[in-house]
């Protein structure tokens, strides 16, 4: 009896501790998405003719730049629900198309 009881215990931990780790995954991958989204904002501002050249701007271009390269050292969390998704997709794309 104790032994059931200690395995749903762990389950039940698992479970959660599995459901919190797709939930960081989920929110770096939308972290990642921003960086990437103000990064190029700030690089199409850069470009205008305007700004072209700031030393402020082109600063805070590498700064944007690098952070986004340090996000990357994460991909592998945030891919883990990215697959997920892409499976999902494909089922959805099979089931429209099926006559």
């Amino acid at each position: 009896m104790v032994s059931m009881i200690f395995n749903v215990g762990i389950f039940v931990y698992t479970r959660a501790a599995i459901a919190r780790l797709l939930s960081v995954s989920e929110e770096l991958g939308d972290l990642q998405a921003m960086v990437d989204s103000f990064s190029g904002h700030l690089g199409s501002v850069y470009e205008l003719e305007m700004f072209y050249g700031d030393p402020t701007l082109q600063n805070l271009l590498n700064h944007a730049a690098s952070f986004n390269e340090q996000l990357e050292t994460f991909e592998y969390i945030y891919n883990l629900t990215e697959e997920e998704d892409d499976d999902n997709k494909y089922e959805e794309t099979d089931e429209n198309e099926a006559p």
